[in-house]
């Protein structure tokens, strides 16, 4: 039975830049594809490049949860992390 993981992370653009919080279960694959201007659209459009944080989950369901609450925080509560 293969283990399942899950991140929520948070990526910046640069310092007190622009903010994006997304979820997968590839965290490496994900950040480089963020890196190379290939992940979402926001993104892109705003050079959203670097992987600041992160934190694994073993459940998807707690994986989504976490991130549509991360998504609901002010910007200095997701700054804090």
């Amino acid at each position: 039975m293969r283990d399942h993981h899950y991140y929520v992370y948070l990526m910046a653009s640069r310092p007190h830049g622009t903010l994006y919080v997304g979820m997968t279960n590839d965290i490496a694959h994900r950040s480089k594809d963020h890196a190379e201007g290939k992940g979402s659209t926001f993104t892109t459009k705003y050079g959203v490049t670097m992987l600041v944080w992160y934190e694994e989950h073993r459940y998807v369901a707690e994986a989504i949860r976490r991130e549509k609450i991360i998504k609901k925080w002010r910007r200095v509560q997701k700054v804090r992390m």
